[in-house]
């Protein structure tokens, strides 16, 4: 890794000086056998309140659209931009907030607004900017991501450590000399472990233990053992500008493709076969996984695929249905079910695609009467937001758009047809 500028590891000593002090005063109370990282570390105040104010530090993306349009414009469009805008999660942080002590209230905001971890003394401003459903700073924006220039692994999850300075972090070399900010090349931004310090798991809390990361076995699936890293499906390269007017190169996309875009059209291989006995009938259904971590993640906790099997018989006349959940399913401190899985003590069902799963599934129902062929309709797909009735009732109140709001929205994967002879 290229190495860091000598102003701004002073700088970074300083936080890190203050981070290691209030490790040790908390470390027998928080850090559990297992490595985990307590939320009370989250919360935990700085001995000395950072000099620059939080706009001074972690200045708006609109600022950087000025020189970097291409890469704000793709940011604006991706999931990352809308952290703490969505409706879903303006119901959870209320319920999250409801549920534990108040010097836990940062726990979200650790990926939801990971500047967070600078001015924890701000949370009550935090949350009033989600509240207001027009909040005027970032969630995960442009600083959010480019002062972060080390990560620590030695906790749970993954903690990023950021250099408040004038000199931004990235993954390319040879930046173009301005006026705005200096730059500095990381081989951290073209690193897997650089994403998981948000994609890896909650922080405990005291209202639940450690449960198993939302990744999977991804270190040692075939992908990450090749040198094919998050960013290769999730930031793919084209050529263009990093900076408007400078010489295109090869750039990462910055709309973050997953969910949403068309990486997920090759998240998956499905094949089937249906065979026709007389009055019964089976589907057999080839799924290949082609990522390397689990699908979904687990997070937020109502994340699931949905796999459907429709027969249409005489006429296009649905005749039968089915669907097949792969998803992790919670269960609460009282033993009821739960999608929210801040309040998890454990873990009921766990039917997630594990990486790189090869899975088969078999569906057997009634061959359709009378009819001359039938035509067989395996779907796979993102589910919508799913849970109690009233907590899909608050999301809806939530959102400008009502049920029309994008959580509400199945996203297809893949869908295969074939039509039958009877």
């Amino acid at each position: 890794m290229n190495q860091i500028p000598a102003r701004d590891k002073k700088k970074r000593a300083r936080v890190l000086g203050i981070s290691i002090t209030l490790a040790g005063m908390v470390l027998g109370l928080y850090f559990s056998v297992n490595g985990g990282f307590s939320v009370n570390v989250l919360a935990a105040q700085h001995d000395n309140v950072p000099s620059k104010t939080l706009e001074k530090a972690f200045p708006h993306s609109n600022k950087c659209k000025r020189c970097h349009l291409r890469a704000y414009e793709e940011w604006e469009a991706s999931a990352q931009s809308r952290s703490i805008q969505t409706a879903a999660f303006r119901v959870s942080l209320d319920r999250f907030l409801k549920s534990i002590p108040d010097d836990q209230q940062t726990m979200c905001f650790r990926c939801h607004a990971p500047h967070i971890l600078e001015y924890p003394h701000l949370v009550n401003r935090f949350i009033d900017e989600v509240k207001s459903s027009d909040p005027q700073i970032d969630g995960v924006g442009c600083s959010q991501c480019h002062l972060i220039s080390e990560v620590d692994e030695g906790i749970r999850p993954p903690h990023p450590m950021f250099t408040l300075g004038k000199t931004i972090y990235g993954g390319y070399e040879n930046a173009a000399k301005n006026l705005a900010h200096e730059s500095q090349q990381l081989d951290l931004y073209k690193n897997s472990k650089y994403c998981v310090t948000c994609h890896d798991s909650l922080p405990q809390t005291v209202n639940s233990p450690q449960l198993p990361d939302w990744l999977g076995a991804w270190k040692t699936s075939k992908a990450e053992i090749e040198g094919k890293t998050c960013q290769a499906c999730h930031m793919p390269e084209a050529l263009g500008e990093s900076a408007n007017g400078e010489r295109s190169r090869r750039v990462a996309n910055h709309s973050f493709p997953g969910r949403f875009g068309k990486v997920r059209a090759t998240a998956v291989e499905l094949e089937f076969t249906t065979q026709v006995k007389g009055p019964q009938s089976k589907v057999e259904v080839n799924i290949q996984s082609l990522v390397p971590h689990n699908l979904p993640l687990p997070h937020p906790g109502w994340s699931r695929l949905t796999l459907d099997l429709t027969i249409l018989g005489k006429n296009l006349k649905k005749v039968y249905g089915e669907q097949r959940f792969y998803e992790r399913v919670y269960a609460d401190k009282n033993g009821g079910q739960t999608v929210l899985d801040f309040n998890a003590v454990k873990i009921l069902k766990d039917t997630l695609l594990q990486p790189e799963e090869k899975r088969i599934e078999i569906f057997t129902f009634p061959t359709p009467p009378d009819a001359p062929s039938m035509d067989v309709i395996v779907t796979l797909s993102y589910s919508p937001v799913h849970g109690p009735d009233e907590f899909l009732k608050a999301i809806e109140a939530e959102s400008t758009l009502g049920r029309n709001d994008r959580s509400f929205q199945e996203v297809q994967i893949i869908q295969k047809k074939q039509n039958v002879p009877l």
